[in-house]
C-alpha cells in the first residue's frame, strides 16, 4: 500500500514537496512545487523507485547558497518525518 506525503519545506525556493512512499519504503512520483524546475525534476527522476532511507542519508545536509538547507535537504527531512510516522 502506498502512502502519499505532502511536505511544506522551509528556507528554500520550493513551497511544497509531494511524493509517494510504497509499502517497501521506496520513493515514487517525487514532485516539487516552485524552485529550480530542471534540477528538481532531475532529483525526482534520480530517486524514483529507490529506498527512501538511503536517499535521505545521501541528501541530508546538502546546502544551497549558505542557507543551511536546500530543496534536496528538505526532501531528506520530509522522508525522515514520513518514515518516523510509519
Amino acid at each position: 500500500m502506498s502512502k502519499h506525503i505532502t511536505f511544506k519545506p522551509s528556507g528554500v525556493c520550493s513551497v511544497q514537496i509531494d511524493f509517494d512512499l510504497d509499502g517497501e519504503g521506496k520513493l515514487h512520483d517525487v514532485k516539487y512545487i516552485r524552485g529550480c524546475n530542471g534540477n528538481l525534476k532531475a532529483i525526482g527522476r534520480l530517486v524514483e523507485g529507490k529506498d527512501a532511507a538511503e536517499i535521505a542519508d545521501i541528501l541530508r545536509g546538502n546546502d544551497c547558497q549558505g542557507r543551511g538547507t536546500s530543496c534536496a535537504d528538505q526532501l531528506a527531512k520530509a522522508i525522515d518525518q514520513a518514515l518516523a510516522e510509519a
